[in-house]
């Protein structure tokens, strides 16, 4: 019902636009509210082409762009992610529950392709990537991406979100786009945010403050901008009684949950007066889920200064980020006999799971010119290092001598990048030729770093004379709900990449415009790969353009994929000691099981649209077709069935290996992703009054249009790539997902009503529960500023109507422990907000 409202609404402003005066002039500009007058700016975005920047509504693909200060401002939203996900429709970010490092680093994508799949820029220049790879079954399971919260959203001046692949552009991960952040350059401002807020339910407090401020340096024209953020997230629960064995019932034959009782009425008398004797309630035992409790603290600068009359410019930007976040696993309940320290925790225990982020980015550079030539030398290095802590646990297998906190290790990821790129107009050329040529050197640094022994490692385990192992104890061993990389995950891993581009546009005639793109890399671990990009716009009238483009992308995998391991201890049906988890591609277990080594993702994108203009309504609408080959996807273990049952004939080859199970990185899928993106814009002004009317929509679906399963696994397709990611890859983001923003202003006053619909979405809880469609839901933003120059005051509400995805099905939510799952608007409910800014 909604999706028919959105394009009503459309045609109204379609004709309105149609019938008004045009009293602009013949450029693309965006209205900035907020104050007795309306500013009017170009939008010359910069990303897409290497050369001069063209207005939104004459690029050859289409590109988005966001002012983070108005946002930032008016908002409910107070990080980065969020803020994308309530104003670009393409754009999708979910918090996550229960999933480890994924609870800490919100994972982000653009058209419901990985993650991995679009490249983030600063200032046009290479964003690192975080050491996170998701593998706890979230959506995005088994990419990398990247870290935007670590960016303080008060250095930003706007973000360009380019819709198109563009690999052959700017390289490997651009294939579903790419999000260009250009920082503040603003000198003598300065920019001060203070923010409050607690959701319904009296959890989930926020506070934050943000600061910004200008320096100028010399007499031509350098600056110096520095940016300061503090922030605290507070945790939620969201969680309901479920239905789990509580206490050890052993002896009546119980070990699981209800439905697998015996007699579960006599298994519910027995938890209900053990309860009753201790004085609690089934509330006491419910597990916590939720939002991750968050503290960040991060500063960036951003600098230029002129040299030689102009002539060159020397640059330099990035930043640090700390943060510490504290997520949750599954509780322990005292039933489970074997995790159980009792003279620790009687009545079992929640552990958290505590995360230490650092993350460090700098770039140098110097742009100059050499004749009508612009050179642009620069080095990027950035660096992601995330440590993990858990409290609350034991290891259980250490019993009384257990401590309840333990240091568990963690990864980094460093990347250093050089380029060196040349930029020159030819304006005899047809109507002007853009060019564009560079080159880059890439290196990738990733390693993994063991926790402490009792982190990782099982006590109770005995080496047998005829080398058979006993478990003395018969408990479990490492740290309970996460236990901590060991020494045979250790690993320090680096690669090289070399690249070469070039890069043009020429307008034809002063209506036809052409562009093209070349791109070679060479990679120092699987090889090289050559790209190519052409697109063109065609301007109909000097208000209706037709473009489009077509071009070949791919995405390297990452050395996380290739390297990452998590392995712990078992013990082999022969009484030897094996092991079971993640293994590399290059291990002699992956080699068994004929899993062939990583080589890049492959794609096709293709995109066909059109731009309008009429008064003070624009409106893009541009339709795309992507097609990847070889997608890097996480399979299950092999060696179980779906339902944990030993397989003998992959036992058979894994066991002489030591290992009982395993799983790997596969490019095991090609994708095709089908879809179309409309964004409108209408700004009205009756004198002091301002109303603009902003709506955009993205239409998308993804679908498996092929699986490569080695022959030796013929057979284990629902371990290879289990009806779970396939799910979350094809339904897992929303297939229309679409926002309306209203925002009136009248002289100190304004306000800003927003609707934002969440399609369905789909999860699948395979082997035990079944597939869920949620269906498609509309959050309510609500926010009223007042300025009295130079203080800004806002009060607002973020889903204002307190909306919540669907409500797990009972098979889906493990015996009732999982209230929603989070998925589309997210698990916090209404959040209401005080904001105070002041810009001087």
């Amino acid at each position: 019902m909604h999706r028919y409202l959105y394009l009503l609404l459309l045609l109204l402003l379609l004709q309105q636009g149609v019938n008004a005066q045009d009293t602009t002039r013949n450029t693309d500009s965006i209205a900035l509210m907020g104050g007795k007058e309306t500013t009017t700016l170009q939008e010359v975005v910069l990303i897409g082409s290497r050369g001069i920047g063209r207005s939104r509504l004459n690029t050859p693909v289409p590109v988005d762009v966001f002012d983070i200060k108005k946002l930032q401002q008016q908002s409910p939203q107070n990080d980065l992610n969020q803020l994308l996900q309530y104003v670009s429709p393409s754009f999708n970010s979910n918090r996550q529950s229960s999933s480890d490092g994924s609870e800490h680093i919100d994972p982000a994508s653009i058209r419901g392709l990985g993650p991995d799949q679009v490249l983030v820029l600063i200032n046009g220049k290479r964003r690192h990537t975080t050491s996170l790879v998701n593998n706890q079954g979230t959506v995005g399971n088994g990419s990398v991406g990247t870290d935007l919260n670590a960016i303080p959203a008060s250095a930003i001046e706007r973000i360009e979100i380019l819709r198109d692949g563009a690999a052959a552009q700017y390289g490997s991960d651009a294939i579903a786009g790419v999000i260009n952040i250009v920082l503040k350059k603003n000198v003598h401002q300065l920019f001060a945010s203070a923010t409050g807020g607690l959701s319904s339910r009296n959890d989930g407090g926020l506070g934050q403050l943000n600061l910004n401020y200008g320096l100028p340096l010399g007499k031509q024209g350098g600056y110096l901008n520095l940016t300061g953020e503090t922030y605290y997230r507070g945790r939620t629960t969201r969680t309901q009684d479920h239905d789990l064995i509580i206490f050890d019932q052993s002896a009546l034959g119980n070990f699981f949950a209800y439905p697998f009782a015996n007699d579960p009425a006599a298994s519910r008398k027995y938890d209900d007066d053990k309860l009753k004797e201790l004085g609690l309630t089934r509330k006491d035992f419910n597990f916590q889920i939720g939002d991750a409790r968050i503290k960040n603290a991060a500063g960036f600068l951003n600098l230029g200064l002129p040299f030689n009359n102009g002539k060159g410019t020397f640059y330099a930007f990035g930043g640090y980020s700390f943060r510490k976040g504290e997520g949750y696993g599954f509780r322990r309940l005292p039933s489970e006999t074997e995790n159980m320290v009792y003279s620790i925790f009687p009545n079992g225990f929640q552990p958290n799971t505590t995360s230490h982020i650092h993350d460090r980015s700098l770039a140098l550079g110097v742009k100059y010119y050499l004749g009508q030539w612009e050179a642009d030398l620069s080095n990027t290095i950035g660096d992601n290092r995330f440590d993990y802590f858990v409290n609350n646990t034991v290891n259980a297998s250490l019993q009384d001598k257990s401590p309840t906190s333990f240091t568990a290790g963690g990864h980094e990821f460093l990347q250093n990048t050089t380029n060196l790129d040349f930029h020159r107009q030819f304006a005899g050329i047809g109507y002007g030729l853009n060019l564009a040529l560079g080159a880059e050197f890439r290196v990738d640094d990733y390693r993994i770093r063991a926790g402490e022994e009792a982190s990782w490692r099982n006590y109770g385990l005995r080496q047998n004379a005829d080398g058979t192992v006993t478990d003395t104890l018969g408990l479990s061993g490492g740290a309970q709900s996460f236990t901590g990389f060991s020494p045979a995950n250790v690993t320090h891993k680096s690669r090289n990449n070399t690249s070469l581009y070039a890069d043009a546009e020429l307008d034809v005639t002063h209506r036809w415009m052409i562009g093209g793109a070349a791109r070679f890399e060479h990679y120092s671990d699987f090889g090289s790969t050559i790209n190519g990009k052409l697109d063109t716009r065609y301007k109909i009238t000097d208000h209706f353009n037709i473009r489009g483009a077509v071009s070949t992308g791919f995405r390297a995998p990452s050395l996380h994929q290739q390297y990452f391991s998590y392995i712990s201890t078992d013990i082999l049906p022969d009484g030897k000691l094996g092991q079971s988890g993640f293994f590399t591609n290059s291990s002699a277990v992956a080699k068994a099981l004929d899993i062939p080594t990583l080589k890049e993702e492959t794609a096709i994108n293709y995109s066909l649209g059109f731009t309008a203009k009429a008064g003070n309504l624009s409106l893009t609408v541009d339709g795309y077709l992507i097609n990847i080959k070889d997608r890097i996807v996480l399979t299950g273990s092999f060696g179980y069935d779906p339902f944990g049952d030993p397989v003998p004939e992959i036992q058979n080859i894994l066991n002489p290996l030591g290992a009982s199970s395993a799983r790997f990185f596969s490019n095991a899928v090609d994708t095709r992703t089908l879809g179309i993106d409309v964004v409108a814009d209408y700004t009205w002004h009756a004198g002091p009054h301002t109303l603009n009317i902003s709506l955009g929509g993205n239409f998308n679906k993804n679908s498996i249009t092929g699986t490569h399963v080695p022959e030796l696994l013929k057979g284990q397709e629902s371990i290879f790539f289990s009806p779970n990611d396939s799910i979350l890859i094809v339904k897992g983001t929303p297939r229309v997902k679409a926002n309306l923003a209203l925002t009136y202003s009248y002289k100190r006053f304004s306000t800003t009503l927003r609707n934002v619909y969440f399609g369905e979405v789909a999860r699948n809880s395979f082997p035990y529960g079944s597939v869920q469609q949620l269906k498609g839901k509309v959050v309510t933003d609500l926010s009223v500023s007042y300025t009295l120059k130079p203080v800004t005051f806002t009060i607002g509400a973020n889903n204002l109507l307190d909306v919540f995805p669907d409500k797990q099905i009972y098979d889906n939510s493990y015996y009732g422990v999982f209230k929603y799952p989070s998925a589309q608007m997210g698990v916090l409910g209404a959040f209401y907000f005080v904001r105070l800014t002041v810009n001087l």
